[in-house]
């Protein structure tokens, strides 16, 4: 049976899900089976509603400021030393060595910043290049849902089978057996993102010393996305690689957007063994070959900041995480405070009994608000129906703004009753 597309980010699995969002024909035409579904994505239709009802967007997650000046100018100051056409396949060397530094520092890892160290073009490329060269087709790849966006694209470009264990709020607790139940023989590897996008979840270091022995045990790949590594609120953030026996089997994948609020700059890397990371290589060359010559040496400079820039980066996203949740409180919504990440889920039904697509079309026109709603990153849609994802990597006035049009949130409802 084809699939039913759901063309936000969903992919064919879910043929009950509502065609409320993102509506376009079930299928494009010329686009191949395995990409049927996975057409604009959530973040790019909400972002659109936003600008044409002039709504405060906590949808999408990129910050409304820019990063550290001495980053900007150290890229600024690249492009007028020349460094503007490709650089090398595998990165420039500055920035491998920051990446290796960084490692050391914060997790000691010691990484050979010659081989063992690969630069992408942001962590979405990462993932797809590390999917595209690791799985063989009909390879299956356990995950956690809610899932970030680009990951279900990924495995079905390469051909694999996602499957996927639920974290269920408000503590969006890890289940070990349902993981367990999960593995087959045909589990090629496990994607693990930790803080995790989009509950803010963090993995503690029980569930990822359970995850680590089962991976042993059925000689599993790893691939960990930690682009939110350093927005932990509540909890400590433990990379996989640095537990017994996953050094030689973890890919671990981060980015210089989320730390830095460079988001545009599209810099990543991926890190771990030769072996792997020599794979993962083969394939990127192949999608973007290199990317963002001089934006590598500004991300150079950025992973080689003080502790007092991780610290107050992590302290200012804090209180933004406080300000927001205290006014989606106030306007009636459930809210599951994060751990990590800059994005807060809640719960409608203390609101509405809605969709939680319909209440994201209608939020808009209600009180001028943009969210997201968190089921399209499920398989099982209903496990999500009820939730919506907003963000706080705004500035305070911002999010002062968006709270002063949520507390109008109950009202609006009950007159559109």
């Amino acid at each position: 049976m084809e699939p039913t597309a759901w063309p936000c980010s969903g992919g064919g699995e879910n043929p009950s899900k509502p065609r409320s969002l993102c509506d376009v024909s079930d299928r494009i035409p010329y686009l191949n089976a395995r990409l049927q579904g996975f057409g604009v994505t959530i973040f790019a239709e909400m972002s659109a509603l936003a600008l044409k009802t002039n709504s405060v967007n906590l949808g999408q997650g990129f910050p409304d400021t820019d990063g550290p000046e001495v980053v900007a100018e150290a890229a600024i100051a690249a492009i007028r030393a020349g460094h503007n056409q490709y650089p090398p396949v595998v990165g420039i060397p500055e920035l491998r060595t920051a990446v290796a530094r960084h490692q050391k520092r914060f997790y000691d890892i010691d990484l050979d910043p010659d081989a063992e160290v690969q630069i992408t073009a942001g962590a979405t490329e990462a993932i797809a290049a590390t999917m595209l060269s690791l799985l063989e087709i009909g390879d299956e790849v356990v995950t956690f849902e809610p899932w970030y966006d680009s990951y279900g694209a990924s495995i079905a470009m390469a051909g694999g089978v996602k499957r996927v264990v639920t974290l269920r709020p408000p503590e969006y607790a890890y289940d070990g057996e349902a993981f367990e139940r999960v593995i087959t023989p045909k589990t090629r590897l496990v994607l693990l993102n930790t803080p995790h996008n989009p509950t803010g979840k963090v993995f503690t270091r029980t569930e990822l010393e359970h995850i680590a022995e089962v991976c042993v045990r059925h000689d599993l790949i790893v691939v960990t996305d930690e682009v939110y590594e350093h927005l932990v609120f509540d909890g400590e953030h433990i990379p996989l690689a640095t537990l017994p026996g996953m050094r030689e089997r973890t890919l671990t994948i981060s980015s210089v957007g989320k730390t830095f609020s460079f988001t545009g700059w599209k810099t990543g890397w991926v890190s771990g063994p030769e072996s792997l990371v020599t794979a993962v290589r083969t394939a990127k060359q192949f999608l973007t070959f290199v990317s963002s010559a001089a934006w590598q040496h500004g991300a150079a400079v950025a992973l080689d900041l003080d502790d007092d820039y991780y610290r107050d980066f992590t302290a200012d996203m804090a209180v933004k995480r406080a300000v927001l949740c205290a006014g989606l409180t106030a306007s009636g919504l459930t809210v599951h405070e994060p751990q990590g990440t800059y994005f807060v889920n809640t719960d409608i039904r203390s609101l509405s009994g809605e969709d939680g697509a319909d209440f994201c079309l209608a939020l808009p026109e209600r009180v001028g608000v943009v969210g997201v709603p968190t089921q399209v990153f499920y398989d099982n849609v209903h496990e999500g129906r009820h939730l919506v994802r907003f963000t706080f990597c705004k500035r305070i006035e911002v999010l002062e703004e968006a709270s002063m049009r949520l507390a109008g949130l109950r009202q609006t409802m009950e007159a559109d009753r």
